[in-house]
């Protein structure tokens, strides 16, 4: 008996939103202007929707009177923080581009982020944990000491003219982020009313299988619709106090989290700048958090915290689970023990805003535990073979999806975006997947070489050209292995150059410093030769296989 076609098409209503970041802002302010909009928890900080809107203003005049004109970039390098929110709605309000830059970036990959979208401007934390943010900065421009504020000129960050800090000791050469603020708003509102909802606002850089990282940039329009239909989907209404703890930089913070109770009218609660499972505990409890976001690390380290028994988390109801793979037993754990009765699962890829598949609070139970739900409104998927041909339902392919969400491409990249986005428009997702009889999606592999840890994206071509760089080492295949607590760790293997010699704390040092902490290797295996085809591709399948023998490790189920 043929199946029917994999093709799946979301509903078309409610109509998708034609409106700018700012004009939601707007809409909030005048809808719910006493209600908060924003609490930061370490930084002791609460504002309403109509001071937030207020002080976006003001930090958006602030930013054109420095010079910065609609379209210019600008980088935003921190972890959870009030600025961080507040530069991401004024960016958008004042028609710049904001590039997310990865707190744990180190100086190759924040030398790279700048100089491949041409940053502008760049409002950076002091430090975070073992990162010291403006050392770096400074490593990369020690211009920066003998430049006045704006007028930087760096030769290995040639556009870079403005650096901002947000909070530390004054620097020469930096602006301080709360004097960016202006209270001149006439140019602010010309601009502004010249905004349309298909300009790019926003670039999140994602890795590639082949080669670094690409831009994938982000209108208006792409982001507004994703927060509402999120929102919808796990039910998030005005007045309910979502708990942030996932990254900003990540579209499920910016997009799913932030941008998604602007458009419902929720309260953002950050409860730490990054994550800590005791601090979220606390903020649930202390703030009455109704709904909870986190990849699936991050609610497994909640439930087995020691002190997890004592806090009353009755006050939730809702939200997401996603950025990974997600443990049936976990989803099962957060609806039981956490009394999420209406969390759902999210799916998708930056490069469709992100989420194109997510189960619904009324799915039953078994149904948003073992899949990642049915295609969002106005968005739609298929399962496709190794030569494009539509597949019928229950069988495993590319997943490809199509839509409002799909990006609008890698800057300044044609030739990359037309191999993930085909000439009908549809993404290929490089994951495989699975949609069964009632349009349920599972996905069962990758067929990109990607490792997912802790819901980090990891690209093993970008970590083996890096450690290629290493003077000792003569090739290097870099793949996925299991991990209890983080889902997937990295694992290199690395054959070295004939006459020489290396250990494992030679190439980690390597690391250190020059790449995120999440993408060096935690186990580094010194080997002869590798497993390969007779064609001379490296057989990464046998590589991970040797590895999960030899570590006595096994495969997880995941929905």
């Amino acid at each position: 008996m043929q199946h029917k076609s994999s093709h799946v098409v979301g509903a078309t209503t409610p109509p998708l939103i034609e409106a700018t970041i700012g004009e939601m802002l707007d809409r909030a302010v005048a809808r719910w202007p006493k209600t908060e909009a924003l609490v930061s928890i370490e930084q002791d900080i609460r504002w309403t929707y109509e001071e937030f809107g207020h002080r976006v203003d003001r930090l958006a005049a602030g930013l054109l009177a420095l010079g910065l004109e609609p379209g210019d970039r600008v980088g935003v390098w921190a972890p959870n923080c009030a600025e961080w929110t507040l530069a991401q709605f004024a960016t958008a309000r004042a028609r710049l581009i904001q590039v997310n830059v990865n707190p744990a970036y180190r100086l190759s990959e924040l030398e790279y982020t700048l100089n491949k979208v041409g940053v502008k401007a760049l409002i950076s934390a002091h430090s975070f944990k073992t990162s010291d943010y403006v050392g770096m900065v400074e490593t990369l421009a020690p211009e920066v000491a003998t430049s006045a504020p704006g007028k930087l000129e760096a030769p290995r960050l040639p556009q870079l003219r403005i650096v901002a800090k947000i909070g530390g000791e004054c620097r020469a050469g930096w602006l301080e982020f709360a004097d960016i603020a202006s209270d001149d708003v006439v140019r602010l509102r010309r601009v502004a009313a010249s905004a349309e909802c298909r300009q790019p606002i926003n670039i999140q850089f994602t890795s590639g299988t082949t080669g670094l990282p690409k831009g994938a940039t982000l209108s208006h329009r792409n982001i507004v619709n994703n927060a509402y239909f999120v929102g919808l989907s796990m039910g998030l209404r005005a007045g309910d106090r979502l708990c942030v703890p996932v990254p900003l930089y990540h579209c499920f913070g910016m997009v799913m989290s932030n941008l998604a109770c602007v458009v419902h009218g929720a309260t953002i609660v950050y409860p730490s700048a990054g994550f800590d499972p005791l601090a979220v505990l606390k903020a649930i409890q202390a703030e009455r958090c109704t709904a909870l976001h986190g990849v699936p690390t991050m609610f497994i380290a909640e439930l087995q915290h020691p002190e997890f028994d004592s806090f009353d988390l009755s006050s939730l109801r809702a939200g997401i689970m996603a950025g990974a793979p997600c443990p049936i037993e976990v989803m099962r754990q957060v609806f039981d023990r956490m009394g999420m009765r209406e969390v759902t699962i999210a799916y998708g890829m930056t490069e469709t805003s992100p989420v194109s598949f997510q189960s619904s609070t009324d799915d039953p139970l078994e149904r948003r535990v073992s899949t990642v739900g049915r295609i969002q409104p106005h968005m739609e998927a298929k399962v496709i073979d190794l030569e494009g041909r539509t597949l019928g339902r229950g069988e495993a392919g590319e997943l490809c999806s199509r839509g409002y969400a799909v990006m609008l491409g890698y800057w300044d990249d044609p030739q990359r975006t037309a191999e993930a986005i085909d000439a009908e428009g549809w993404m290929h997702t490089g994951d495989l997947g699975v949609i069964d009889e009632e349009g349920y999606c599972n996905i069962v592999g990758r067929s990109k070489d990607m490792i997912i840890r802790g819901g980090e994206n990891i690209y093993p071509r970008e970590i083996e050209e890096f450690l290629f760089r290493h003077p000792k080492v003569a090739d290097v295949a870099v793949v996925g292995i299991p991990c209890n607590t983080y889902g997937e760790q990295v694992c290199a293997w690395i054959r070295v150059r004939r006459g020489e010699s290396a250990t494992e704390e030679d190439i980690l040092a390597f690391c250190r410093d020059q790449i995120a902490h999440y993408k060096i290797p935690a186990h580094v295996c010194f080997v002869d030769a590798f497993p390969m085809t007779v064609t001379g591709k490296v057989q990464k399948y046998l590589i991970r296989k040797t590895m999960i023998e030899r570590l006595g490790l096994s495969e997880q189920r995941t929905a």
